[in-house]
């Protein structure tokens, strides 16, 4: 008897996590954690050796593991653009990093975070923002959100001791407040953290999105070469490591300290199994304040580091953690991006569907066949000039120049981008071609003379190195 009753359990879970929620079921809470600048092999679930990472890799145990997912751009702000609208680089109001004053969200462009208000979420971020300061369109007071802690323009995010950062609170302090008392004193990064399981427990009775923008583990440029900020190289201190290194390490790990304590809080309420946890990262790893990112191998198997279009750029780890719904130790490989996050997450919630770029992973998700797939993904870069990528089927098509050449791999036996075979297949070039000339809106904010070329690409990356013979395969 008792063993029947179990497998009618073994089965009922089976089902459950093979249908889509129905229309009546209790709609999830949602904590969606972007890292920045963390590499696709930065992670133990990915492959990563000496970085310890094991709350990460313990989500990718419980839950699903894609191997290839895409960042919305090859920078931060282009990442996240297309994250919060829907829209990818050749749509997008924000192409690329530059000051946020210069170019913010447009009033007009709908976000993640007005979808989840409209359905009666509460909703919280945490971090850095990227997408306009106050006052403007892209002022998080104006996308909905009833609270925001951190960093509104990108350049300020950079300081891990910063004197002073933004607060909002829709129902106690409904105008900007700043500065934070005694911020300098602590690590931003543990600021955050404290924060945001402080939301957990305030909206425990509630249905809400936190949004988690953290800051680590990218590089503070005005530091130059000591640029890794981090209290202290714990737990890699005996480690006969370049010292920049060491503390790269640490902030990862702290990083992971960060999502352990916030599955202990949704554990604590009791809420793990009414809650989707989504980690990504903004793009791939960075070559500043003194690190090498071939040290840890950062981009894997992968070719290029953050700002490239080459798969070390702009594919990016991404797990999704949703208790009885998401296959747990699963391995997808499905192709998918950012813009894809806005329309999965609509259909959970049963918000209208954005307009925009992306498809609904969610049978995906639900480890259902995935009718709806995307022809091609398309991205394009303005930190280095104008530069254009294209993920068709299994090729990928690079161009590195404005009207240059097309630089073709096959990345089903390529995935290192190591052989060029565009003169041995003409018709796809083509391919590729027409999609980059098509599927694209001009931008005067962004013209493609690369005149507006910006950002805060590693230095050895900056504007005029396109030109240049590109990497060896294998991570920088």
């Amino acid at each position: 008897m008792v063993r029947q009753l179990f497998l009618c359990l073994l089965v009922g879970v089976a089902f459950r996590a093979s249908v889509a929620p129905a229309a009546d079921a209790r709609k999830p809470n949602v904590v969606l954690i972007v890292a920045d600048d963390l590499g696709y092999g930065d992670l133990g679930c990915y492959g990563q050796k000496q970085i310890k990472t094991p709350n990460i890799d313990r989500l990718a145990r419980e839950g699903t593991r894609f191997t290839q997912f895409y960042a919305g751009g090859t920078v931060g702000a282009a990442s996240r653009a297309a994250l919060f609208t829907g829209r990818h680089t050749g749509h997008a109001t924000i192409r690329g990093n530059r000051a946020d004053r210069d170019e913010p969200l447009a009033s007009g462009d709908y976000t993640l975070s007005q979808m989840f208000r409209s359905v009666g979420y509460r909703v919280d971020g945490i971090g850095q923002w990227g997408l306009g300061p106050a006052g403007s369109g892209g002022d998080p007071k104006a996308k909905g959100f009833n609270q925001w802690l951190g960093f509104l323009e990108r350049e300020a995010a950079h300081n891990y001791f910063p004197d002073q950062i933004w607060r909002y609170d829709s129902a106690q302090n409904p105008i900007w407040n700043q500065p934070v008392a005694n911020i300098g004193r602590r690590y931003i990064h543990d600021v955050f953290t404290d924060a945001a399981a402080n939301s957990i427990r305030i909206n425990s009775d509630f249905q809400f999105l936190l949004y988690l923008p953290f800051t680590i583990p990218h590089a503070n440029p005005a530091l130059k070469k000591d640029g890794m900020q981090v209290p202290h190289d714990t737990p890699y201190s005996a480690e006969q490591w370049p010292q920049p290194e060491k503390n790269k390490a640490s902030m990862i790990t702290r990083l992971d300290a960060s999502v352990g304590r916030l599955i202990a809080q949704l554990e604590q309420f009791r809420l793990q199994r009414d809650t989707i946890i989504i980690f990504t990262s903004d793009n791939g790893p960075h070559a500043d304040g003194g690190v090498d990112p071939s040290f840890f191998k950062s981009s894997g198997p992968l070719r290029g580091i953050k700002p490239d279009l080459y798969e070390g750029g702009i594919r990016v780890p991404m797990i999704v953690w949703w208790p009885d719904w998401v296959e747990a130790g699963r391995v997808s490989d499905q192709v998918w991006a950012m813009w894809d996050v806005m329309p999965t997450l609509a259909e959970i919630i049963r918000a209208k569907r954005p307009e925009g770029d992306g498809i609904s992973m969610l049978p995906t998700w639900l480890g259902q066949k995935q009718t709806n797939q995307h022809d091609h993904l398309y991205w394009e870069s303005h930190e280095r000039g104008f530069q254009q990528a294209v993920r068709l089927g299994d090729w990928k098509g690079v161009r590195l120049v404005k009207d240059g050449p097309v630089e073709l791999y096959d990345l089903k036996s390529d995935e290192a981008e190591g052989s060029n075979v565009a003169d041995r297949q003409p018709d796809v070039v083509a391919r590729v071609e027409a999609i980059m000339r098509n599927d694209r809106t001009e931008s005067a904010a962004w013209p493609t003379d690369g005149s507006n070329a910006a950002g805060d690409a590693p230095s050895d990356t900056k504007a005029g190195a396109a030109e240049s013979p590109p990497a060896a395969p294998g991570g920088s």
